[in-house]
């Protein structure tokens, strides 16, 4: 008798991606594996929910849920309480599926005994221009997003800290707890940092990929990027665990603290300018070599690359450091 599984797809104003990533979860049906599509609305105002149900008047295993809290911990909670499957795999619109992702995910979180199991995060864009080239790559170089196992790819199976997305028993969530509805970001990670605090096992797979795609515009990437380095502080803050994140999510901060504090602290010590003139002129040059490199080898814009790592690395930073400020709510 085939298994069943339930996905879960977040989604909120996604008009733009919602029919692809729809189409390529279709496409995973098999003979092992039966699907149940719970797509959970956060209040769209674009036609997100019209395409969606487009989709549910041609296949009856698709269905919508709105969620008035509109935030994906709150969506992935309430998918998981709707769910029928023994299995839960979580998905996001943003990105593309392989026909044999679903398939794959489950296969080896049996054969492995764990508790999450992901892919790997190939990151792309939709429009291909010279700007939008220089982005991904950025976003997929290793000085643009630290040593993030699935951002930058592995050769074997391995034990990882967490992966996107993810794919569960259902049974984990009683065990490890639903997710954090306090996290409007970072919820992933740290559901999966309690599941190896817990004992759980996670594992990344070299063998598959996600496709993802990235936002086009620097105002987009550099919003999307403060949001992520503020939200880093705020989980720390609201789960009161520093454990809850990773130390690679905390370099950006450390870069902006090592210009911010000798230009403060140089009113009373002059000196301590040299500091963050030593810290901007060294980040500099090694961008340069780097977006060198990048623009000869694979016939990318030099100032495009430039000024995404810049945009990337300074608006995450930049968001860290508001968090440390910004109070939290209880």
């Amino acid at each position: 008798m085939s298994k069943l599984v339930s996905i879960i797809l977040p989604c909120r104003n996604e008009e733009k991606y919602i029919e692809r990533c729809i189409q390529s979860l279709i496409a995973n049906q098999s003979a092992d594996f039966k699907l149940e599509i719970i797509v959970v609305d956060g209040m769209s105002t674009d036609k997100t929910v019209e395409i969606v149900q487009n989709y549910i008047q041609q296949f009856s295993f698709i269905k919508l849920l709105q969620n008035p809290e509109k935030t994906v911990p709150y969506a992935m909670n309430l998918g998981i309480n709707h769910a029928q499957g023994e299995f839960i795999v979580r998905v996001d619109a943003h990105a593309f599926y392989p026909e044999n992702y679903v398939s794959t995910l489950i296969t080896n979180l049996i054969a492995l005994n764990a508790d999450n199991v992901g892919a790997i995060w190939h990151t792309d864009v939709f429009t291909k221009t010279k700007k939008t080239l220089a982005i991904r790559e950025v976003l997929s170089n290793r000085f643009g997003v630290g040593n993030a196992a699935f951002r930058i790819g592995i050769n074997d199976v391995t034990q990882v800290d967490t992966v996107p997305f993810g794919c569960y028993r259902k049974e984990v969530f009683t065990k490890f707890g639903l997710y954090n509805t306090h996290l409007t970001r970072n919820q992933d990670i740290e559901l999966n940092k309690r599941i190896i605090r817990g004992g759980g096992k996670i594992y990344l797979l070299p063998n598959l990929e996600c496709t993802y795609y990235a936002r086009e515009t620097f105002f987009a990437i550099a919003k999307n990027n403060y949001n992520n380095g503020l939200w880093n502080i705020l989980t720390v803050k609201y789960t009161k665990k520093l454990s809850s994140l990773s130390l690679r999510h905390f370099i950006p901060l450390c870069f902006i603290l090592s210009l911010v504090l000798p230009l403060l602290f140089s009113f009373l010590y002059a000196p301590l300018l040299w500091i963050a003139l030593w810290s901007s002129t060294h980040y500099l040059g090694l961008l340069v070599i780097i977006c060198t490199r990048l623009a000869i080898n694979k016939k990318l814009h030099f100032l495009y690359l430039l000024w995404s790592f810049i945009t990337l690395h300074f608006s995450y930073g930049t968001g860290s450091l508001i968090g440390i400020f910004k109070p939290v709510k209880r």
